[in-house]
This record gives structure tokens, sequence and C-alpha cells, in this order.
């Protein structure tokens, strides 16, 4: 099939940590239908690992299935844009798989971001304080890719030998799509220390190009022992880079259309991280009661917000007009979500992922989980309504206060920001021998809670540090469970916006194709085009619920602060 200038649907590729997504949009920002399609993940120990084959197969499945669900063909679809996780890729010269796994399974080439495995290479280079650093709160976390390509470089000799391309998956899901290895500012900027504030007298959204890569910093690579890829200008890391939407290549090729099931030369766009696209799917869906002056038509609006992205993780996405650096928070990231924006990223290693260990691992969950699905509700849903029986049971004055006893510090995969400790660990404070489905609903609300706490923490350090956030928006699956937003809203103080959309990562995602194929001048009119508010949750007007949450409040942080107490004192013992 050849692509035809008069389709009108947008199609959004999410590829998360489970699953990959495909999601249909029209030219109103409504989704249609979206499909998905399940990932294979090998986890030992650290090092978590997965295929960049299966993944092509899951995108191309659940493209497939979307389209198929929509009752559209492929020449109804105007153009594609894809999201990612920031896990790493590698292959070859001939594009085939290198191992990234001890296992040397040829499949595993993927380096899943949440892969801890780098965390001494990560201490290491930090410990030279190169300059860039700067631009990433002050250090690198294991999470970023520099950490990574040393480990595979000390680790596995063949495979950094055969190694042809390193990429961000993103980056390499618009390669495979259209053939072009240009790199998006947001991944290179954001997990590979590319500065792409270089390009800032060169290039404009509305007069977008791909350029070649003069953010890269040469003594970084050779002082932290990674000189080989400055060798070709960087070509195994990106030659090339261009803002998020940027059209690739000549659109899909003929390969990539068929597996897709799309049309040859469908526009394709530069990629974006799923947490960034997640904030490009949000940013703007504010409702018009929250607009206070004709200011909040210009850039400044944005800047006021901070958009959760809640799904396994939390990323925390806000923007600047000039740049702000912040301690142990990531950026100031130029163009790396909004085109000529600054983007400081916070974020929470464990949120979803935190609930799902602590709900799913006790000892009445599958009790509960089969009595959720007679009800037809989720597990979490259930656990809601549990706690709302409770609290009316023992005239609790709010429902937020069964939580009185039960203290929750959320680092079980360390903490992102602000402190930037990877090596912190979680605490539960007040467990008894009860384990009943009582205490688990009072465990989940303590840990729920933890978590805003946790963002209340990076809220009032990124404006401590010049940011000006005073509305929050959320996305992604965690955003669906009201208590979670509720607790939120009350715990930070600000309201939060869900979006008409709750797909928000998918909605970013095609966003970028829609700019790709020239529907919109720029990435913002798409956004103000395509985003739309829903539910605004707003905190609680009681001075009680506030005091309760200050309280709670304190202790999380003194709970840290006991953690490395601790921790010195059993240095000090064992020294």
């Amino acid at each position: 099939m050849a692509f035809t200038s008069s389709a009108s649907l947008y199609l959004g590729i999410d590829v998360g940590t489970g699953s990959a997504r495909a999601g249909i949009f029209d030219e109103h920002g409504k989704l249609l239908k979206s499909a998905s399609s399940p990932l294979q993940i090998w986890k030992e120990g650290n090092c978590i690992e997965q295929s960049s084959t299966d993944i092509w197969l899951a995108v191309c499945a659940a493209t497939r299935a979307a389209c198929q669900l929509a009752n559209v063909s492929g020449e109804d679809i105007s153009s594609v844009g894809f999201a990612a996780t920031c896990s790493l890729v590698a292959v070859g010269e001939d594009d085939s798989p290198v191992t990234v796994s001890w296992s040397g399974d040829a499949r595993r080439n993927v380096i899943v971001w949440m892969d801890h495995r780098a965390v001494e290479q990560a201490e290491r280079i930090n410990s030279y304080n190169s300059p860039v650093l700067q631009y990433a709160g002050g250090a690198l976390s294991p999470e970023m890719q520099p950490p990574k390509l040393l480990w595979v470089k000390e680790n596995l000799n063949e495979s950094w030998a055969v190694a042809f391309r390193w990429m961000d998956l993103s980056d390499w899901l618009t390669y495979r799509a259209t053939g072009d290895d240009t790199r998006s500012l947001c991944t290179t900027v954001c997990k590979w220390t590319y500065l792409g504030h270089a390009h800032m007298q060169q290039m404009s959204m509305k007069n977008t190009k791909a350029m070649d890569a003069c953010g890269w910093d040469d003594v970084f690579w050779q002082e932290i022992g990674l000189g080989d890829l400055v060798e070709g200008h960087y070509a195994k890391i990106g030659r090339s880079v261009a803002f998020p939407g940027h059209p690739l290549g000549a659109g899909l090729t003929g390969t990539a259309a068929q597996e897709l099931g799309l049309c040859e030369g469908t526009p394709v766009g530069a990629s974006l991280i799923d947490a960034h696209a997640g904030g490009i799917g949000v940013i703007e869906s504010v409702p018009s009661s929250n607009i206070k002056s004709q200011e909040e038509e210009n850039m400044e609006a944005l800047c006021h917000r901070m958009v959760l992205v809640c799904g396994t993780s939390t990323c925390h996405m806000a923007v600047a007009q000039n740049k702000v650096f912040i301690p142990g928070v990531w950026g100031p990231f130029w163009s790396a979500m909004v085109p000529e924006l600054w983007l400081t990223e916070g974020g929470q290693s464990a949120t979803g992922a935190l609930l799902d260990h602590l709900v799913e691992n006790h000892v009445v969950a599958p009790l509960l989980a089969n009595r959720a699905a007679s009800q037809n509700i989720s597990l979490y849903e259930l656990l809601n309504r549990t706690l709302e029986s409770m609290a009316l049971e023992i005239k609790a004055p709010f429902v937020a206060s069964l939580s009185k006893d039960v203290h929750v510090l959320p680092d079980f995969h360390g903490n992102r920001s602000p402190v930037a400790d990877p090596s912190a660990k979680g605490m539960i404070s007040g467990l008894t021998l009860d384990s009943s489905e009582k205490q688990l609903a009072v465990l989940y609300l303590s840990t729920l809670q933890s978590i805003a706490y946790g963002t209340r923490h990076i809220v009032e350090h990124c404006n401590a540090h010049g940011l000006k956030i005073d509305t929050l928006l959320a996305c992604g699956g965690l955003s669906k469970n009201s208590l979670y937003i509720q607790e939120h809203a009350d715990i930070i103080g600000f309201p939060v916006i869900l979006p008409r959309e709750r797909e928000s990562v998918l909605l970013g995602a095609a966003i970028l194709g829609a700019v790709s194929a020239k529907n919109y001048n720029t990435l913002q009119d798409a956004m103000k085009a395509l985003n739309a508010p829903g539910q605004v949750f707003y905190p609680s007007q009681d001075p009680k619920v506030k005091k309760y949450h200050d309280a709670k409040y304190r202790i999380f942080r003194a709970l840290y602060e006991q953690q490395v107490s601790f921790r010195s004192m059993i240095s000090d013992a064992l020294g």
C-alpha cells in the first residue's frame, strides 16, 4: 500500500516494561481503539533484559490489532509516533541483536531501564565530577546509559567489540521503522549526557531539521573510559539529532509498513521516552477555569505545571523558560520534551511496582484477587472500598487517618529524586502479627500515601530551587486509581488534573506523528489542539486532613534520615 495524504488518523505506539501498545486517535485527540501485546522479560538479580526482536513483533501485533478493533485500514493512518522506556538496545552492523546478557543469549540485547547492574560504574563516573553532570542533577543514575555502556565494555568484551549501534529503545523503534538513525533530543539529552542546548542558536521548532550532533562532550567520554565511542563522530551512539516530532527518513520503509499493516511512506516522527510522551499528551489538558490571565496563553503557563506520569515508576516532569539547576533532580534538559523549553525531571523508581510488590505478596492477596474478579473490579478498587468500610466502622475522622500507626519509606528500588541515593532501601514502621485483609488495606494505604509524600518532597525541593509549580496533571496506570490521585491532592495541597484521554502516553506518541506529517506547525500547536481536560481532584478543605498529612510527612522525612544514620552506624561497626 502507498501512503496518501488524505488519511486523517494518528497512530501512537508505546513500548512499556511489560507490553507494547498501539492507539488510534482522531483529529480531535480522541482515542478510537487501542490494543496491546505482552513482552518477554528476563530478570536475574540486578540484571533485567528484553529482546528487540520480541519487542518489534509485539509492536506489529498491537498495531494490527488496534486497526482491526477500530475497523480502519493502513490507508487511514496519516502518521506514526513512537514512545518507549529508556532501555538500551545493542545491534550489530547488520542490525542483528547483540547480547547484553551474562547468559550470552543473543535474543537478550536490551538492558531494561530499571536494570541496576551498573551502580558501581555510575559511582565511578560521578567521581570525575564532569561538567556535563550538572545537567543531570549533579550525578548520573545507574538507570542512565553511560554507566550501562561502561558495564558492558568491562564485562562483555565480545559484545562490546561487535556492537555497531547503541540506541535508546524509542530511537531504535524509529530506526527499525524508517531506516533513519537520527536520534531524538529527548533520549540523547536525558539519558546520554548530550548537551542539547548546543543547538540553541541553530534550530527552532518552526524550522526543524536533523542536525549534526555537536552536543557531545569528548572529554567526558574519554575520561570515563568510553573514548572509543567518540570515533566516527559518535556514529555508534548518535551522529545526528532532531526535535521530537521531526519527520524521519521517507517515512515507513516497505518492510516495516508490511509488518505493521500500514502504508509505505507513512510519516514517522522523532521519538520520545514514554514518560515524556505522557507529558506531551497531558500538559495542555487544563480546564479554562484554571486559566488565570492572558499570560496563561503563552509558554509561561506551562511553567506552573508538573506532570506525574504514574506507572511502574513515576516521572515528575516540569518545564521552564530558563535553565534551573536542582540538586538531585535530572536536568535541566533543553528541548527534551517541549521544544525550546528546559525540562526538569524528578522521579520515583518504584511506585506501581511497589504497590504490586507489597499487595500481591501478601498472604491474603489470592483471596482478595478472586473476590475482586468475581465483582468485576480491580484488586485496588476492592482495597479502596475496604478502607471506606473500615473508616465508617470505627468512625475514623477521614479515610487517610487509618494509616496513623503505619509509616512507609517507599525507596524499595533506591531514591531517584530528590536525594538521588540508589542505595536507599524501603522501610515500614508499625507492623504487627496481623495478616488480615484489613491489615493489608492499611499497608496499601500507607504505601500509597508514602509515594505521595515522595512527590511532595520533589515538588517542594523543585520550588525551593526556582520552579513555580502550583498545578499537577497526572496520567498513566496509577492515575486511574481515584484514591491515589486524591491522596496526592490532599498531601501536596495542589489540584490534580486528569486528562480526558487517560492513555496520555499513546496520545503523546500520536502527537509526534501528527507533527511529522505537517498537520501542525509545532509540537505546541499539536498539544493545544489534541490535549483536553477531564476530572479535577481538589485538596481537602478540612484543616484536620492537612494537619494529619503534615505530621505524616515529617515522619516520612525522618525515616530516610534514620536510615542514613543506621547505615553509618553499621559501616562504622564493620569498618
